[in-house]
């Protein structure tokens, strides 16, 4: 087959850009670079994660494993659309394919062009934004065959960048997310303190009329139970100003010792909390493969004309308001039934903890929803600065300013809404399920009873591989030891009163 001047003159350039005709001395900077910098990014991670060893910061250490994982991850995508673009190049479609659901509209000069400018066109030769973007490879195997490829080398190579800013992004939206949380629930740390210096057990308990109560006050306010609307607009509204009050907390910590810890009112119910909210950290800072799903969905739905990604960016914020009142109205209901039962209370106000309050009876499930919203969050907010890097501002897949300015308020909304109000919200209020976490024990408490459990399961093992098969109503007597055993174990642990 013969080669014109064009083809020649590309022959020559490709040549030129091949390994083989590069000099030494730029492939080994160039090498040395990036080694260098991949280097001193683990080992950032690695003293970042011997400092939290040190200190004691196992939830955390593990959030950073997690963070490691999806560091990993991202290594195997960018290796795999790697090695797989020569084989997304050499896969042909039909030009007139790439007529359908396109981000931007085709300009009316270029969809009246000759066939050949068309195949061009759809192949990898096009303007955005006035930049043009020249596919390198794969279009002349198609072009022969009046084809177009499947996917032009410009194009998987700003979808490599964009998976990574997305993952980068939700881990950094993640952390700073926790940081702001935390620092709000650590000035819950001073009523702790008063709390535990505030020792009335030996005092004389005097009747009170239950509306003399603040939790009660605040949280009813002449409200009945019938009244749902009213309930539930409270609950929207109270998120906003006075999330969690300290008739909140004190009245809550009251009601979770009463039921998993009677034997010991010290018990430091704010360590508890912190220790459980870090477990779950771990979970959130991860990108699970559902919601990886809908990357692919949301990306699928970016036609132009649609403003998906507009009408996309009030889902987070309507499900974040959605979990704050029902975090809120959780509150309100441990409110309600107290003031409903009793009319007057000797003592304390006690709530009632219970899985029944939460959507399907599952507190987990307000976790699930909150690590969809940050990820979600986070998605907007890398989408928009990718376009802005490599498109520009101007550009059409940018969409107009007045659905841009909104999306950017939206995310600094929920970023701030979640950081100091959902995020104390959930771990506070979720501690009001029927049952407590393990991260109720101290870790060397944790990793005893683990040992132990183990020891006792082997032995049982050991015993019955020797014996022979034990009797019927054997084994279930040896497994509800078991469960005596852990129960009795986290009662003392309850039990026992902090150090001073």
């Amino acid at each position: 087959m013969g080669i014109g001047s064009g083809g020649g003159g590309e022959a020559e350039e490709e040549a030129a850009a091949a390994l083989e005709y590069t000099p030494t001395w730029i492939v080994a900077g160039v090498c040395s670079l990036i080694v260098l910098v991949s280097l001193a990014a683990e080992r950032c991670l690695h003293y970042l994660g011997k400092t939290l060893k040190k200190k004691s910061q196992k939830a955390l250490f593990e959030a950073l494993l997690k963070v490691k994982e999806e560091l990993m991850l991202l290594g195997f995508i960018s290796l795999l659309l790697t090695v797989s673009q020569g084989v997304i190049q050499r896969t042909c479609i039909p030009p007139s394919w790439t007529n359908y659901l396109l981000p931007c509209k085709k300009t009316e000069n270029l969809t009246r062009a000759d066939p050949s400018e068309a195949q061009s066109v759809a192949a990898g030769v096009f303007s955005l934004g006035g930049r043009r973007l020249l596919n390198e490879g794969g279009s002349g195997h198609c072009h022969s065959k009046g084809k177009v490829p499947l996917l032009s080398l410009e194009a998987l190579h700003q979808l490599h960048i964009f998976i990574f800013v997305l993952a980068i992004t939700h881990v950094v939206f993640s952390a700073v997310t926790m940081i702001l949380g935390g620092a709000k629930i650590r000035q819950w740390k001073d009523w702790e303190n008063v709390i535990q210096k505030d020792d009335t057990r030996d005092a004389p308990r005097k009747v009170t009329h239950v509306d003399q109560f603040e939790f009660i006050r605040e949280n009813v306010n002449g409200i009945s139970k019938d009244s749902m609307v009213l309930t539930w607009m409270h609950s929207f509204v109270k998120q906003f100003y006075a999330s969690v009050t300290k008739s909140d907390y004190t009245t809550m910590r009251l009601g979770f010792i009463m039921t998993h810890c009677r034997g010991n009112p010290k018990f430091d119910f704010h360590k508890y909390m912190v220790r459980a909210l870090e477990a779950d950290f771990k979970k959130v800072v991860g990108i699970r493969w559902y919601l990886w799903l809908f990357v692919v969905i949301f990306m699928l739905l970016n036609v132009n004309g649609w403003h998906t990604y507009f009408w996309i960016s009030f889902l987070p914020l309507l499900l974040l308001l959605a979990v704050g009142t029902k975090l809120e109205h959780v509150i309100a209901q441990l409110a309600q039934e107290v003031a409903e039962k009793h009319s007057s209370i000797e003592g304390d106000l006690v709530v009632n903890p219970s899985d029944e309050h939460f959507w399907c009876a599952r507190p987990r499930v307000i976790l699930y929803l909150i690590h969809f919203i940050l990820f979600q969050n986070a998605f907007e907010i890398a989408l928009f600065f990718w376009m802005l890097t490599t498109y520009g501002f101007n550009s059409c897949i940018m969409d107009h300013v007045p659905f841009i300015v909104p999306r950017l308020v939206i995310g600094v909304i929920i970023q701030l809404l979640c950081s100091y109000s959902t995020l104390p919200l959930y771990a506070i209020v979720t501690q009001m399920g029927t049952f407590f976490k393990k991260e109720i024990f101290d870790e060397h408490v944790q990793q005893g009873l683990v040992g132990w459990a183990q020891k006792a399961k082997r032995r049982k093992e050991s015993k019955e591989a020797t014996a022979g098969p034990a009797p019927g109503p054997a084994a279930p007597r040896a497994s509800s030891r078991l469960e005596m055993l852990r129960r009795a174990a986290s009662v003392l642990q309850c039990s026992r009163a902090p150090p001073r």
